[in-house]
């Protein structure tokens, strides 16, 4: 096997991995996505009273951790 012929199968493997990684990172960041529109859409459904509730509860759980520190 010539260098030549060796460095180009090796730039094909590399290739095809990074190909294979990249799918990956997209599927990832798809799913981040829709996981994100998801509780942005949960949050929009909820009432108005639920929002305050769950602000209030955060709100008290940032309070805490800061006390704590």
């Amino acid at each position: 096997m010539t260098p030549d012929r060796l460095d180009t199968l090796i730039r094909a493997h590399q290739h095809a991995a990074a190909r294979r990684l990249a799918e990956a990172d997209r599927q990832v960041a798809i799913n981040d996505f829709w996981r994100g529109a998801d509780a942005a859409w949960a949050r929009i459904q909820q009432g108005a009273s639920e929002r305050l509730s769950r602000s209030t509860r955060r709100l008290q759980a940032r309070l805490d951790r800061r006390a704590a520190a």
